[in-house]
């Protein structure tokens, strides 16, 4: 008796598990698969949301009106995006750059949830308007007034503005690129300075060690970090830099401040203005932003080294549709992401996929047969993303 009891335990507890597994499996598979840009377009702006195939293909479902108008351009580095994934509400946020409004939006039902403003003071009508969020805040750099907004989450996807600070480079730039880690945010300002602040408070705090990076002093000027990464353990940032070749700069965060940047580069191909980690981070991804091509570079995230990967071949459709690659998405949130996507800035824009292999410490990167796809609703397209977001 005692045996068969077990017997009937073991078996119901089998059975329990097998429950919960394809009750995971279900809601994974019901959970939406997005790629979202910001269209950023004068007078009426919006979000287009594009459904995501197991194998990236991309088709477009619907572009969601936010209420304000955007600039259809602006900095590069400046990610007009953020991705909210709780337990209670999925969201995405898109700020409008010439309303100066950020808008908030339901992704169980793509409809705008809320809509917040920052202080009278606060602008980024010229070059646009950053985020980066965590669970609790989200920061909105403003690049005209060259100040950094605190709005608290809250429910329904709508924000409350909280409060402002006041910021700028050592050689009086603007706000450019964002990034948070736990209590810790890394700022670019496309002057060749950067800096840190901690945000435990929620408002940031900064940590006084704004710094010229090495790359902008050892070329005295000619190039400088736009966009920022920072590693899933919070171990490094690791900036992408606008230059007339590829440069890569990692800083060490180990002492809760940024450390002197240690500088990799090579001579083509030409920018490396918007970077994006692979979710294993083996993979740093570049647009070559002035170029027609996406480069890829191996990542080591245990000491921050990088070294040489691959790049694609000449994206389709550059010069003749569209001008300038920026922004950069992640097909899936697994080993080196699949594919990436990229922002082609044309008028109508578009979005090219690239595939990605890496075996052997060889990479390729090559533009699968379906891409480009068009993004009729964009003017001039600098920010794209993908939901569910990367987990860091």
């Amino acid at each position: 008796m005692q045996t068969l009891g077990k017997f009937w335990l073991s078996r119901g507890v089998g059975v329990f598990i097998c429950i919960c597994a394809i009750s995971a499996l279900a809601a994974a598979a019901s959970q939406p698969h997005y790629l979202v840009t910001n269209d950023d377009v004068p007078f009426t702006s919006g979000v287009t949301f594009y459904t995501v195939t197991p194998n990236g293909a991309l088709t477009l479902k619907e572009q969601v009106a936010t209420g304000g108008s955007g600039i259809g351009g602006g900095f590069f580095g400046t990610n007009r995006l953020s991705f909210l994934k709780s337990a209670s509400q999925d969201c995405v946020y898109a700020s409008d750059a010439a309303s100066g409004d950020i808008a908030g939006i339901d992704i169980s039902t793509l409809e705008v949830g809320g809509d917040a403003f920052g202080s009278a003071t606060d602008s980024g009508f010229t070059n646009g308007i950053g985020l980066a969020m965590n669970g609790q805040y989200l920061y909105a750099g403003f690049t005209d007034s060259n100040t950094i907004g605190t709005f608290q989450i809250q429910p329904s996807c709508s924000l409350t503005f909280i409060n402002d600070i006041s910021v700028g480079g050592l050689q009086g730039g603007a706000i450019d690129g964002m990034s948070l880690h736990g209590n810790m945010m890394v700022v670019t300002y496309g002057d060749g300075s950067i800096e840190s602040f901690t945000i435990s408070a929620g408002a940031p705090v900064s940590n006084g060690d704004k710094q010229n990076s090495t790359a902008f002093r050892m070329s005295q000027g000619a190039t400088y970090p736009t966009s920022v990464e920072i590693t899933k353990d919070g171990h490094f940032a690791v900036f992408g830099d606008t230059s007339t070749s590829t440069v890569v700069e990692v800083s060490n965060l180990s002492s809760s401040k940024l450390s002197k940047t240690a500088v990799y580069s090579q001579k083509a191909p030409i920018n490396s203005s918007n970077i994006l980690l692979s979710p294993d981070e083996s993979l740093l991804y570049l647009a070559n932003t002035e170029g027609d091509s996406i480069t890829a570079l191996f990542f080591d995230p245990g000491d921050g080294k990088v070294s040489p990967g691959c790049t694609s071949g000449k994206l389709k459709g550059f010069s003749k549709d569209w001008s300038y690659l920026s922004g950069l998405a992640l097909a899936t949130n697994t080993g080196t992401g699949t594919a990436i996507y990229v922002a082609e800035f044309g008028s109508p824009s578009s979005i090219g996929e690239i595939q990605v292999t890496s075996t052997g410490g060889k990479c390729t990167l090559r533009e699968a047969s379906s891409s480009p796809v068009s993004d009729p609703n964009s003017p001039g397209l600098l920010s794209i993303g993908s939901f569910p977001p990367r987990s860091f």
